[in-house]
């Protein structure tokens, strides 16, 4: 059991709920229904994830001996061999899951979504500006892969409000140690309004169709922005992670309401749930809970 927990720690557990929602939002976006073995985009979504988590910290090794020494690796609980073989076992489960719910032409999405992972973990995210922005690709990319490879068109809007969320949520993640800036943190904040309003523009017209679209889209806002104001005010790193967490937890609602802008329904259903069982998880004892960042 407590091999079972380093792992789930390794790999995130609780921020992977944060990905399923983005093949589903694709998919509203492209008009697919969510059934049959598209069901299993929204796995090939976590494999891909929890394997881009379990590869950060592998490359992150020996910073995290300094600066986060209770990870499993420096912590000694899981070896950086076993780490990487993590890595690379779930990115090809991925991609099987990705062909398996779309396709073989899904791969074609799907192999870039897998080359952006990890190039982000193992060069891009050294620097800030083209790490930030190569994370804004991965879950843009996966967005799409939901979308399917011959209706990509689409669903672009969804993949740059997501992407766009990614970045800004990526650019506060660089603040968690030594904090962020006034202007950074000021400029995510300012994002999110602007995401907010992207996706009320984006939604149906008629009143009964857009009520739920503002009301998921003004509980993202509400779950991200209080957060990303405070580090504005207080760019401390303390800050810095608590409006990164804020921002992450922020996915699903967006997601939803990208979801809902399109009618679907009992896409948003799913994805409600999804960030309940989220809620269910973060209100657990804390020496039981497993961290988001």
């Amino acid at each position: 059991m407590s091999q079972t927990h380093d792992y789930l720690e390794l790999v995130r557990a609780p921020a992977v709920l944060t990905v399923l929602g983005d093949t589903i939002a694709g998919g509203s976006a492209a008009g697919h229904a969510l059934g049959g073995r598209r069901v299993l985009l929204p796995l090939a979504s976590a494999c891909l994830y929890a394997g881009g988590m379990a590869l950060n910290d592998y490359a992150d090794r020996e910073i995290d001996a300094r600066e986060r020494p209770e990870r499993p690796i420096p912590s000694g609980r899981i070896t950086p061999k076993k780490a990487l073989t993590t890595a690379a076992a779930l990115t090809a489960a991925g991609l099987g899951l990705s062909a398996a719910g779309g396709g073989r032409r899904s791969l074609t999405v799907g192999l870039p979504l897998a080359a952006a992972i990890w190039t982000y973990d193992l060069v891009a995210k050294r620097h800030p500006v083209s790490g930030a922005v190569t994370m804004g690709c991965c879950r843009a990319l996966d967005v799409l892969m939901g979308a399917g490879s011959a209706h990509l068109r689409p669903a672009l809007g969804a993949a740059g409000i997501m992407g766009g969320h990614t970045v800004a949520v990526t650019v506060l993640s660089q603040g968690e140690v030594e904090g962020t800036t006034t202007t950074a943190a000021s400029a995510v904040a300012a994002v999110t309004g602007l995401l907010a309003s992207a996706v009320i523009a984006g939604s149906a017209r008629t009143r009964r169709q857009v009520l739920p679209v503002l009301l998921a889209t003004a509980f993202y806002a509400a779950r991200c922005a209080p957060a990303q104001v405070r580090a504005a005010r207080n760019p401390l790193a303390k800050n810095a992670l608590e409006a990164t967490k804020a921002g992450i937890r922020a996915m699903v609602p967006l997601q939803t309401a990208l979801s809902l802008r399109q009618g679907n329904m009992a896409a948003a259903a799913v994805l409600t749930s999804v960030d309940l069982f989220g809620k269910v998880l973060r209100s657990r004892p804390r020496k039981l809970r497993i961290s988001e960042s």
